[in-house]
């Protein structure tokens, strides 16, 4: 991902936080990390994406009210899995949005 992009999700994230009153200490603890890691990718200075990065940009989409079509477009690995996985059928894609769905429930069990 471009490092414009990456900057661009950095601001739109630190937005939501703010429209929520969550300190960079909240999601520091959330996601666990630093308040400083929090600090320098919320501040956009970010070249690359990063585990903490895409989990802290997560968080963000989730008090938006879920998970954005351009955060999973964005997703890098999500898209190389289903890329490997998938056979380009309609009824193949049916199969794997069940099993997606069904892992839903283990963020219940967590």
């Amino acid at each position: 991902m471009k490092s414009a992009n990456l900057q661009a999700k950095a601001i739109r994230a630190a937005a939501i936080f703010q429209q929520h009153a969550i300190s960079q200490g909240e999601i520091a603890a959330f996601v666990g990390a630093s308040q400083a890691q929090i600090s320098r990718l919320l501040g956009g200075k970010i070249r690359r994406s990063s585990r903490l990065f895409e989990e802290v940009c997560l968080y963000a989409e989730r008090l938006e009210g879920g998970v954005s079509e351009d955060m999973v477009r964005a997703n890098d690995h999500l898209i190389s899995a289903l890329t490997e996985t998938w056979d380009g059928s309609a009824e193949h894609a049916k199969a794997l949005a069940v099993v997606i769905r069904s892992l839903s429930v283990l963020r219940l069990l967590g």
